[in-house]
């Protein structure tokens, strides 16, 4: 049974897909009132655009920034409306944003502007680092099977033999580290973590090196914007991914949002936070289930449901 002792998980990019959040419209007024505000807000219709985009338009920066919290924001409205309320949230990289807005530090329409003005300003960033490599993309890819601790060894190593431009970036699990580069960087680093012991090394499916310091122009165009954002102190427990601790103040929260561009996601450390509040039930609140697979990752006894869909919601409120 899980009342108000609940924790909502808001997963990152790579998560969206075409289509999300819209069966949200039908089940629940509240979700189609987030759709009307980002509409609004935005200037254009977040309906159409989420169900008649492809993939590949999706996975676009600038554009998976503001429909997947569009997303993540309209299956949070529905697990309160079914009796799911939070005690505390997180968020995995933009996941950060809903997750700022649930806590009541920023407004939705804030949300929804902070989101699209970050997903412009880093798909510039991304764009001018293709055109100076010839059309090549930056990413970033999965290491699974080396721990974080070798992880870093390994690409300092590599740095002082000559290999460049690659970055510990999301810290996911004791299993999983996600590493953020350019073309050639990753292309040689797949093979040196395998012969490392990596047993696989996945390509993200997301639009540039998040998290790393191919992300400075990102930051620097990003600031002045979030400047103008009125951040409140956090109503519930809010924790941080730059610092996976508990976040006190809106000046903090603010602070680590620009950080939060160019340094990496300290996701487990965000995770052994939330364990130690003991809650009744994480839930994935949003589209995907890799947040859950990290959650299992932990060994933690805790349940994390996934709650992206108004199926899933539906069912988890019958359950409660």
């Amino acid at each position: 049974m899980v009342g108000k002792n609940a924790a909502f998980l808001f997963p990152g990019q790579g998560a969206q897909y075409p289509g999300m959040g819209l069966d949200l419209i039908e089940v629940s007024a509240e979700a189609k009132k987030i759709f009307e505000t980002a509409s609004a807000v935005l200037g254009r219709d977040m309906v159409g655009l989420i169900r008649d985009s492809d993939t590949e338009t999706l996975k676009r920066t600038d554009v998976s920034q503001p429909t997947l919290c569009i997303a993540s924001l309209t299956a949070a409205a529905y697990l309160k409306e079914r009796g799911i309320i939070p005690a505390a949230c997180a968020g995995f990289s933009l996941g950060e944003y809903p997750a700022l807005c649930c806590a009541g530090v920023i407004s939705i329409e804030d949300c929804f502007r902070l989101t699209d003005e970050r997903g412009k300003a880093m798909q510039a960033a991304i764009d001018r680092i293709r055109a100076a490599a010839d059309g090549e993309a930056p990413g970033m890819a999965a290491v699974i099977g080396l721990p974080p601790e070798q992880i870093e060894v390994l690409i300092a190593e590599w740095k002082n033999g000559g290999l460049r431009d690659l970055y510990a970036a999301n810290y996911n699990s004791s299993k999983q580290v996600a590493v953020s580069g350019n073309a050639a960087a990753l292309k040689e680093a797949e093979n040196r973590f395998k012969e490392a012991g990596a047993k696989r090394v996945l390509r993200l499916q997301v639009a540039g090196p998040f998290h790393s310091p191919f992300m400075k122009e990102a930051a620097e165009a990003f600031a002045p914007i979030l400047e103008k954002v009125q951040f409140n102190d956090p109503a519930i427990k809010l924790f941080s991914n730059v610092t996976g601790k508990q976040i006190q103040s809106g000046a903090e929260a603010k602070a680590l949002a620009l950080r939060q561009i160019v340094e990496g996601v300290r996701w487990t450390d965000e995770e052994a936070a939330l364990a130690e509040l003991q809650p009744e039930a994480l839930f994935e609140t949003g589209p995907g289930k890799v947040l859950q697979g990290l959650w299992k990752d932990t060994g933690s006894t805790i349940p994390c449901h996934a709650a992206g869909t108004a199926a899933e919601i539906t069912e988890l409120s019958r359950a409660n």
